[in-house]
């Protein structure tokens, strides 16, 4: 989900090589046993994460340790939407399809995870078979079965009242998903018909239209398996049950995760995970100068979230050749930008849209994010790295350093002098906070007046910016908003972004309560077209009527900037997740 500054453009379709476990293992860039003094091991080399596989290694042992700065959003696999957790998530839930773990662009192969093999599809793409793996079970010995991954489904996409915080496409794209309100409501217990099990190792998908990427959707954890005897709805989050190779030991809301090896994982149902670590500790609301501190010491294996270091550290870091050689400036298909609400006046006026295109010095938004090293100037809503992307700028200012005369001129058009409005951003991501600074000083300059709202990330989405009612109650006209692909496609970008019927009234994604319908019918015209050349040329499209009507204002194609532990081991960045280490077999030689 970040930015790329080296163009490696991507298709979604694209038959990518798979790369076996074993093999990522013998590339690897160092040995992880070379530190032979006591010492903190030698570092590899920067960006060596990116291309390889540092430190590998097959030994077993040690605690594996996370901070963050704020808490996520749920570790209820069926609850939450950040990339981190869904890269987190596949410790303790395997959905039925994942991505191999693997360094950069590598890490974007799909394979099988609880299923056997990818869907096999019928019905132009309308219907997709899965059969499970032999041998699966839950943390007590229970055997996982298809029903459960169709409940698991049921919970995530219908509930919506109870778990908010997931995508919606399922609810959106199963047959009569529509009419279906959710296991909690469906008294019937018979479930949505739109899901069959015919057996225990057999689930079908029967969608109101063709969907030609669907075994990406099926890779989100919302897919992994639940049983629905022990789910409780938003408190299954304190009792979750392990389909994967770690299960929670303990778990201390907004304080600490403690997981532990799942005893009734096998390895033969499941060739991706190497379950390495004794154990894996999730340290919450930590100071983030202190996590700089403690992933440099060893005291933490890595940074949760994949944000990248501080910027006093970066500066450190990049200032010293041994510690840019622990560096991996890592690269994704993200883009930091601004949305603007189309529901608070006046910026349900398109003019007064494009005077704040108009007015942001880009420039001083990229520095306030930490330079070049944090992204390049973004004009577009695709990064370069998604498949779609067209070079463009409709909005071109004198050195993207914003141009006050044209900001005016479109507030003129827009019948206003001056406009007074409110921007959020999350309080725990100070380069957000810093990049929404930096925006309020440009507008000022042409009359319009912003104040900032800070709200922590754990409940930006559902309690402020991601809840229509609270920003056009408050006059949240701007929102500062990072997004990375669902999965690498136009449309694994867009869709939650940009379509109509994404909106929800809780953990909205669509802040800008975009309606547009050219942008709707592409969208469906693209997922049905089995030609990738024609979805390309639509999600380009799509891109282009975004920006004419100004409803996004793009700030950076993000890039991050991570610290390597010398201690961790099997450290790879991987694209599937926004350029974070993948986590899937992460471990440590810090006893």
């Amino acid at each position: 989900m970040e930015g790329k500054q080296t163009i490696m453009r991507r298709s979604a379709l694209a038959a990518v090589a798979a790369i076996g476990s074993a093999s990522l293992l013998v590339a690897g860039c160092s040995k992880a046993d070379d530190n032979k003094d006591g010492g903190a091991p030698k570092a590899a080399g920067a960006n060596k994460a990116t291309t390889g596989v540092v430190n590998a290694s097959d030994k077993k042992g040690g605690t594996v340790t996370y901070e963050m700065s704020d808490v996520p959003d749920s570790f209820d696999p069926g609850n939450t939407y950040y990339a981190y957790m869904y890269n987190l998530s596949r410790l303790w839930a395997r959905p039925l399809m994942t991505f191999e773990p693997g360094p950069g662009e590598k890490g974007n192969t799909l394979v099988p995870d609880l299923a056997a093999s990818k869907g096999v599809s019928s019905d132009g793409g309308k219907t997709w078979t899965y059969k499970l793996r032999s041998g699966l079970k839950y943390q007590d010995g229970t055997p996982i079965t298809s029903k459960d991954v169709k409940y698991a489904v049921e919970r995530s996409n219908f509930a919506r009242d109870v778990l908010s915080l997931g995508p919606n496409y399922f609810q959106q794209f199963m047959k009569d998903g529509d009419k279906y309100k959710g296991p909690y409501k469906d008294k019937s217990a018979k479930g949505l018909s739109s899901i069959e099990t015919p057996d225990d190792t057999t689930i079908v998908f029967h969608l109101n239209r063709s969907f030609q990427e669907f075994d990406y959707l099926v890779a989100a954890p919302q897919t992994a398996p639940v049983p629905q005897a022990k789910d409780d709805g938003v408190d299954y989050v304190k009792h979750i049950v392990s389909s994967g190779s770690y299960q929670f030991q303990s778990y201390q809301e907004g304080k600490q995760v403690v997981l532990v090896r799942n005893k009734n994982w096998d390895a033969k149902s499941d060739p991706l995970r190497k379950q390495y670590p004794d154990k894996i500790v999730v340290n919450l609301k930590v100071n983030a100068e202190t996590i700089d501190k403690d992933v440099q010491s060893g005291d933490a294996t890595a940074e949760l979230t994949g944000i990248g270091v501080g910027a006093s550290t970066q500066a450190s870091l990049l200032n010293s050749a041994d510690g840019k050689a622990s560096t991996d400036n890592a690269y994704g298909g993200r883009l930091v930008y601004a949305a603007l609400n189309t529901k608070v006046k006046p910026f349900d006026n398109v003019e007064c849209r494009k005077a704040v295109q108009y007015a942001i010095d880009k420039v001083s938004v990229q520095t306030a994010e930490g330079g070049p090293i944090r992204g390049d100037v973004a004009t577009t809503v695709l990064p370069p790295d998604i498949t779609g992307y067209q070079k463009a700028d409709v909005y071109a200012t004198p050195g993207d350093k914003g141009d006050v005369a044209k900001a005016k001129e479109h507030l003129k058009a827009c019948g206003k002098k001056t406009i007074t409005t409110n921007i959020t951003a999350r309080s725990d991501r100070q380069q957000e906070v810093d990049a929404a600074t930096a925006i309020i000083s440009s507008l000022k300059k042409v009359g319009i007046n912003a104040s900032l709202k800070q709200f922590p990330q754990g409940k930006y989405f559902t309690d402020y910016a991601g809840v229509p009612k609270f920003t056009e109650k408050n006059n949240v006209g701007i929102m500062m908003m990072q997004w990375g692909a669902d999965w690498p496609s136009g449309y694994g970008f867009l869709q939650q972004i940009l379509n109509s019927k994404a909106i929800s009234q809780s953990g909205n994604t669509n802040l800008s309560q975009f309606e547009n319908k050219d942008v709707d019918a592409k969208l469906a015209q693209a997922i049905a077209n089995p030609d990738v050349a024609a979805r390309n040329k639509l999600y380009a499209e799509i891109d282009k009527t975004t920006m004419d009507q100004a409803v996004i204002v793009p700030l950076t194609y993000f890039k991050v900037l991570l610290y390597r532990s010398p201690w961790a081991t099997n450290v790879t960045s991987t694209s599937a997740f926004s350029g974070q280490y993948d986590y899937l077999n992460l471990g440590t030689t810090k006893k």
